[in-house]
């Protein structure tokens, strides 16, 4: 199977926030914006496996500044790492004010997607050509969050299996 680059799946989405995407005093919800990180980490990842792919998990997600109504919210999502079936994709938020032109980071998350075939099995993936030294950081980074989240996922096995 031959590999990707991470700049070939890469993508840059955005939407303007309309008085739906938000709260009565203006501040979108973060439930919109984790529904756009979604959006984008998917296609992302099935852009990279050429397959259906399924989010397994939202490893992190941070907020730092408010968006509002009439911000475009500029998603930027890309793959991290790939497994065999699984892949992370990271996603940057940015809420540009149209009026200034100011830009603010609004929001960063990890998700985890995995490839599944016809059947809905998982799915083997390409691996992933890391070009730059910031894309071979964010491997390595994570790779320790994987690491990190299967020792974790084995702890609640155990704490489930010791009942």
């Amino acid at each position: 199977m031959e590999g990707k680059t991470v700049r070939k799946t890469s993508i840059i989405m955005s939407q303007i926030m309309q008085p739906e995407d938000a709260n009565v005093a203006g501040n979108v919800h973060g439930g919109t914006i984790m529904k756009l990180i979604d959006n984008a980490a998917g296609v992302v990842a099935v852009r990279h496996c050429r397959s259906n792919a399924v989010t397994a998990s939202v490893d992190r997600i941070d907020f730092h500044h408010p968006a509002y109504i009439g911000d475009l919210l500029v998603i930027k999502a890309s793959m991290n790492m790939v497994g065999k079936t699984s892949m992370e994709i990271g996603a940057r938020v940015e809420a540009e004010r149209l009026l200034s032109g100011d830009r603010y980071h609004i929001a960063s998350a990890y998700l985890t997607y995995v490839s599944l075939d016809e059947d809905l099995k998982p799915n083997p993936v390409p691996p992933l050509i890391a070009e730059t030294d910031a894309e071979k950081r964010r491997n390595r980074e994570a790779q320790t969050r994987r690491k990190t989240r299967l020792d974790e996922k084995h702890r609640e096995k155990a704490c489930q299996n010791d009942l």
